[in-house]
């Protein structure tokens, strides 16, 4: 995903995009953009406020940020190599340049792409996308306003500067996974953890993000949720873990690829059931992708123009004491099948789901 100046690049950050490589559809993390290599310069932070934020705090898809949590953080604006200024919560800057130092030491050079963006600049994304493109256009490619992690200011994307260039689209830093595992070892030390792993879509709502780290503030704790291969929900008790067994089936029609790359955007839906436990999710077969099928999908979004179309069958629980309008609390849910759907030139997206 690639960043774009102004208003635009934290607007495409929230758009449902395809890319090079596996992720989910709405992006937790800010566009890319390319520059010139320089030094990086700081703002001294806002001393105004004392009261303290929760460091643990949990913001994702189905938890908002706390109502009080913008009058009591405390920023940094910082310029990166880029020239571009990122907003940053001041402890978790301090623990990132002691990173950075560290990583320097080592021969690895990173430095800040995006940090914290407001609520309401992530509202006033929202409304322009409305405008232009109507209320259910805008609800599938914009983060809700308020559920971004980055608006809490400890969420950080990072990007590689290699042989003194800035490398910063995610398809190519994708490539440097030698890096990025060197880096994501020293993270612990200085209170940082992974924040969304491969596999854990279904609990993150996000697909892999190397780039994508999360300030928590006690090292001890991010070495605890590192060693037990944890994400921040189920550290919490916020989600269940365990295995999710894939049966992809046999295609004559996709490519292992193709059914891969649904079922990571399958996953990132999934997590919008908050609590519940997924066991299992099978391609339902060939015989789904036909003619009527696929004019059912495109009937349900004409603007879309879908080219290719797939279902998708799951078995999960849904936890005990949890209602919503969705599911039924404690209910062990067989089959519940999952539409996707996709373009020639975009990537697959939830189209209906249910029985």
């Amino acid at each position: 995903m690639k960043k774009i100046k102004a208003l635009a690049a934290i607007a495409l950050a929230a758009v449902m995009t395809a890319s090079v490589f596996t992720g989910c559809s709405g992006s937790s993390a800010d566009n890319k953009s390319t520059g010139a290599t320089g030094a990086a310069k700081a703002e001294a932070p806002d001393t105004t406020k004392s009261e303290p934020i929760d460091y643990m705090v949990l913001v994702n898809k189905t938890n908002p940020l706390p109502d009080t949590w913008e009058d009591k953080l405390e920023t940094i604006h910082t310029t990166n190599s880029i020239g571009d200024t990122v907003e940053v919560e001041k402890k978790a800057y301090d623990a990132y340049l002691n990173l950075k130092q560290d990583l320097v030491s080592h021969g690895i050079h990173v430095d800040l792409d995006s940090a914290r963006r407001s609520v309401k600049e992530q509202q006033k994304i929202m409304d322009d996308f409305t405008k232009k493109y109507g209320a259910e256009y805008a609800a599938k490619t914009v983060a809700k306003p308020g559920y971004s992690e980055h608006h809490t200011g400890l969420a950080l994307d990072l990007y590689l500067i290699i042989d003194g260039k800035d490398v910063v689209e995610n398809e190519d830093m994708i490539k440097y996974k030698k890096i990025w595992a060197e880096i994501h070892k020293k993270l612990a030390k200085y209170g940082f953890i992974l924040r969304y792993l491969e596999g854990k879509e279904h609990i993150t709502g996000y697909g892999y993000e190397p780039w994508h780290i999360r300030y928590v503030e006690n090292g001890y704790i991010a070495k605890n949720i590192k060693s037990k291969g944890l994400t921040l929900e189920e550290y919490l008790g916020k989600a269940k873990g365990g295995k999710v067994d894939i049966d992809y089936g046999t295609s004559s029609i996709y490519s292992k690829k193709d059914l891969e790359d649904a079922v990571i955007q399958l996953k990132c839906d999934f997590a919008n059931f908050e609590g519940c436990k997924l066991h299992n999710i099978r391609y339902a077969g060939d015989s789904e992708v036909n003619d009527a099928n696929l004019k059912w999908v495109n009937e349900k979004n004409p603007d879309a123009k879908y080219t290719k179309v797939a279902k998708f069958l799951t078995d999960f629980k849904s936890p005990k004491g949890k209602k919503n309008s969705t599911l039924e609390s404690n209910h062990e849910y067989k089959d519940y099948q999952w539409w996707l759907a996709r373009t020639d030139k975009d990537g697959w997206e939830v189209v209906s789901k249910g029985y």
